[in-house]
């Protein structure tokens, strides 16, 4: 057995026994998944530093083969290179064992409180293997059979306490499982057009219909697990109503990395995508960020805002792949690691003021910033890094997509001549998301504290360990990002490229410092003890003392103003709702069809031959 198998096997292996093991040790249950998920994190380590490629998973290989249908079976499944591993996988794998250790310490604490909670470290270590099988699978019905259990694992780590969250697990589940069946159909039509089912020796011209019928396929799945327009209506309902260890951990994490992962498989190797595809997946890509952060910004539940900025991030990634160039390449995945690390710790902080102050609306928080001083700090600095100030890793990843979009216009095409356009809703989009966190912060942690939130007090030093690595590493990653990190964890992907612009993570770093430290001077020479405190009028009249801003009041004009509240309303009423839509028309068809249930042998016999009619067609067209 090699290192790279006990990836897959010790996690699932592990969290299979600790399904059976009773919840009334469930300390136990959490020491033993941080034992195991910091063992996987090491031997990820170890594999990414020693650069190990190729198809090395000689057991696993062997195992498949041993058990195959009869000794008659016609295909030596050694010869079918089931699982292999380069460079992008070298990378998934070590940022999946990172966030599912941080999971692990933070949820110490935090699941043995929720006791309605059963088995979630048991699903998180099997959802840990399962990523890692998807990760390391050439072939691509095994890499689907890994795919398709992560929906059973997301399902099972939700927390079922009222039809809400009920719908919102069914929702999930559904989608997911929906969009798996079209990644079937897909493998089909590939297996159809070049008898290969290796991911790694599929090069597919899109120029003819069965070509682009497939990549949509997978696309799609991608896009479901990702989380992309149109197919993301599930992360919003889940993040809403899921433990937010279970949101941190899978539709902020492990389903980015995932689905993302797949995402870049499909563009920058299985597939060759003609101009068009090119455009949509753009198109989409900018799509997915704009409407992700305006239905952020009219949010009030904070875990619901966090769904969506969850949605809008992912479309930077897309957008980014969807250049097919070697620069968006790299903004896309470094966004995608990015995204991971400050939106976990976004999630982190939102369980923390749920836990401390029992509230999930911003009108009912508020002023906690001295109470929480330490989760405020981290907060402010996930905050930061989402909405892509420099000079942390969210502005980063962000310029390297700019300067791809710059560079994407230099080519032919529709896409290409619409670069101006791509790169000034992005931006639109990156100020949105400000807009939006200020909205975060101010509700959490600013304004005036309501009387019941005075007793509230910091979380406890462990959960604190998570959101603090993570901070940490959201400053790393954006001051050393031109010097250290892309050239360290994204060119053995690509390769040596050249920047557009002028660019130097470091420098930047110095300067905004300066700035800061110049600001202070100038305060402190300004003899701050000389200030003059008046009261506040609204209208010319005087403010009661314990009146203060109406965060979610403010941001409320946005859904009232003409130009956007009939949109907002009917995205109430789940108009643009996949799920919905599909739902009620399956609902309208079958109510119809019944209608042909009159006992009338003749109609039977009517739709018998329309039904053979349609798979002789469907069989042609294949």
């Amino acid at each position: 057995m090699t290192l790279i198998e006990y990836l897959i096997l010790i996690p699932i292996l592990t969290g299979l026994i600790l399904l059976f093991v009773p919840e009334k040790i469930k300390p136990v249950k959490a020491g033993l998944t941080i034992l195991t998920s910091g063992f996987i994190l090491f031997e990820s380590c170890v594999l990414y530093f020693k650069g190990f490629t190729g198809n090395q998973l000689n057991f696993l290989n062997s195992l498949f083969n041993k058990f195959r249908f009869s000794e008659n079976f016609p295909v030596d499944l050694n010869s079918l290179h089931l699982f292999r591993i380069d460079a992008l996988s070298n990378l998934i794998i070590l940022f999946i064992g990172l966030f599912t250790f941080l999971i692990a310490v933070y949820s110490f604490l935090y699941i043995r409180k929720e006791k309605k909670i059963y088995n979630f470290y048991g699903y998180v270590l099997l959802t840990l293997g399962a990523s890692n099988g998807a990760v390391l699978s050439n072939n691509l019905i095994l890499f689907l059979t890994f795919w398709g259990f992560l929906a059973i694992t997301l399902y099972k780590l939700i927390k079922v306490y009222d039809d809400e969250s009920a719908r919102a697990a069914m929702k999930s589940l559904i989608l997911l499982g929906g969009s798996d069946v079209l990644m079937l159909f897909g493998i089909g039509l590939i297996w159809n057009i070049s008898g290969s089912l290796n991911m790694y020796d599929l090069s597919i011209e899109t120029t003819n219909a069965t070509g682009i019928l497939a990549f949509i396929a997978l696309l799609i799945g991608a896009f479901t697990k990702a989380g992309a327009f149109p197919f993301h209506t599930w992360i919003p309902e889940y993040t809403k109503k899921a433990p937010v260890s279970s949101s941190a951990y899978l539709p902020a994490s492990l389903d980015k990395l995932v689905g993302i992962y797949f995402l870049a498989r499909l563009c920058h190797g299985m597939f060759i995508l003609n101009q068009w595809l090119t455009f949509s997946i753009i198109f989409l890509g900018i799509a997915t960020i704009i409407i992700g952060v305006m239905m952020a910004l009219v949010q009030h539940d904070y875990k619901k805002l966090l769904g969506y900025h969850a949605v809008s991030q992912v479309g930077y990634m897309v957008t980014g792949l969807g250049l097919g160039t070697g620069l968006g390449l790299i903004g896309g995945l470094f966004h995608m690691i990015n995204n991971s690390l400050y939106k976990n710790g976004l999630f982190l902080v939102a369980g923390n003021v749920e836990e401390k102050s029992k509230k999930n609306d911003l009108a009912e928080t508020g002023g906690l910033a001295g109470n929480m001083p330490i989760t405020f700090i981290t907060a402010l600095v996930f905050a930061l890094s989402i909405s892509g100030i420099p000079p942390l890793n969210g502005f980063a990843s962000k310029w390297i997509i700019y300067q791809g979009i710059i560079d994407f216009g230099k080519g032919v095409g529709v896409a290409n001549n619409l670069w101006i356009v791509w790169l000034a809703l992005a931006v639109i989009g990156s100020a949105l998301t400000l807009a939006s966190f200020i909205k975060f912060i101010s509700g959490i942690f600013l304004g005036t504290k309501k009387p019941e939130l005075s007793a509230v007090k910091e979380t406890n030093a462990v959960i604190l360990i998570s959101p603090i690595v993570l901070a940490l590493m959201c400053m790393g990653f954006g001051v050393f990002a031109t010097n250290y990190v892309v050239p360290y964890l994204f060119k053995p992907i690509v390769g040596d490229l050249a920047y557009t612009g002028s660019w130097n993570s470091v420098t930047i770093s110095l300067l905004v410092l300066v700035s800061i430290i110049l600001g202070l001077v100038v305060y402190a020479v300004g003899n701050v003890k000389r200030f003059r405190r008046e009261e506040s009028f609204i209208g010319g009249e005087q403010m009661q003392g314990s009146a203060g801003l109406n965060i979610t009041e403010f941001y409320q004009t946005i859904s009232d103003s003409k130009p956007f509240s009939f949109i907002y309303q009917k995205a109430q009423q789940k108009w643009f709702d996949i799920y919905d839509l599909s739902k009620d028309g399956a609902l309208w068809l079958t109510r119809n069809l019944s209608k042909t249930h009159n006992g009338i042998l003749l109609t039977y016999a009517l739709w018998l031959v329309l039904g053979l009619l349609l798979l002789l067609i469907v069989f042609y067209m294949i």
